[in-house]
Order: C-alpha cells, then structure tokens, then sequence
C-alpha cells in the first residue's frame, strides 16, 4: 500500500526483455535502506525488487503490467516516479494508493499559471464514472486532488514543490500517464453493478 507521495525520482539504466516481460535496472538514491522482495511503485506501479545492486536495483514487469500501464513505453535515460510502501505509523499524507494501475491517460493540455500549473488528461471510456470533483486520482503514482471532470477530461493542479520533485516537468502534449482511481469509489461501482446484475443478492 503506498501513500501517493513521491519519495524520490529515479532513472532507468537498462531494460531487457525475457519472453513477454521487460527487467528494468533503476538508480536510486536510497542509499542501503532496500532489500530483496521490498515493493516499489514506480510511476504508480507496485514492482518488486528482485536484484540490487551498488547504486540500483533490478525489477521485472510481466505482460499483464505492460499492457495496463506506462512501462511499455519507458525508455533508457527516462525518469521514473518512486515510492516505497507506507509503515502502519506513516501519517497518510496523500490517499490510499495500491500499486494497481486501471489504466493510462493522454495528457491534452498543461497551464502555467506563474505559480503553480493545471494539467489535463483524456481518460479512456466510462471511467469517469470513477472520478468526482475535489476527489483523488493516482497520476503516474502522485496523489492529486481533481479540479474538475468533464467528458472525460480531467483536470488537476500542480503546487511548485510536486513539479520540480516529480516527473509531470518531463510531460508533453500527448504524453501517456498511468491511472490508478479511488479504491473507494472501485468498490462502490462494483456494489452497485452487482446489485443491478442480481437485485435480490441480500435477501
């Protein structure tokens, strides 16, 4: 379980493919605080460490990870979001955030307004259903609040601390973003579909 905000930013050294999955090598700046099978999100993504090495370390993404988030499109020299799993004594800070991407976004649009910023974001069908105004959604592993949602669109601001210590400064127009929605509002779409399946369920 992680909190949505980012600890530090890393950088991808190397990937190689095995079958279907991709092996990412990060630098960190973690000093020796990891260890093997530790749990990481990375851009939103829980990863588990399998390999560390003097200044990196090594985690694997199988086909079900690619094809749901960013990591696909990551190339060497990227920066990548970092985060690792909240203590039970951790204050929640940002909201509860499980490392289990929904899905991406492509960003349309981003203000500067001479102090902080407004970014938009496209998000894919009926999913705004998951989405309310003043809210929380996971961008790229960062616990923002929703400005606004309409068609689809959604829109957050960016305070200046977030930017610089974030990767939203390396996004471009069409830039693709992991999602993660409320887990909240997940369970409550997924209660209220079950009872329109079968209205009778509780009696």
């Amino acid at each position: 379980m992680f909190s949505g905000i980012i600890e530090s930013l890393g950088s991808v050294q190397h990937i190689e493919s095995k079958g279907t999955n991709k092996i990412f090598t990060i630098s960190h700046s973690y000093g020796e605080e990891l260890y093997i099978d530790q749990s990481i999100s990375h851009n939103g993504v829980c990863l588990t460490i399998v390999r560390i090495g003097d200044d990196s370390y090594i985690v694997e993404a199988v086909q079900e990870t690619l094809d749901r988030s960013n990591l696909k499109y990551i190339k060497v020299g990227d920066s990548i979001n970092l985060e690792r799993s909240i203590l039970p004594t951790t204050r929640m800070d940002g909201h509860m955030v499980q490392g289990h991407v929904d899905g991406m976004a492509e960003m349309l649009s981003t203000k500067d307004l001479d102090g902080s910023w407004e970014f938009s974001f496209q998000l894919s069908d009926k999913t705004d259903l998951l989405v309310i105004e003043k809210g929380s959604i996971t961008i790229n592993g960062i616990s923002l609040t929703v400005m606004s949602i309409k068609d689809r669109v959604v829109t957050v601001a960016i305070i200046p601390y977030t930017y610089e210590n974030t990767n939203l400064k390396s996004l471009i127009l069409g830039s693709i973003v992991n999602i993660e929605f409320d887990i909240v509002g997940k369970y409550v779409i997924n209660y209220m579909e079950m009872l329109g399946r079968n209205e009778h369920y509780f009696e």
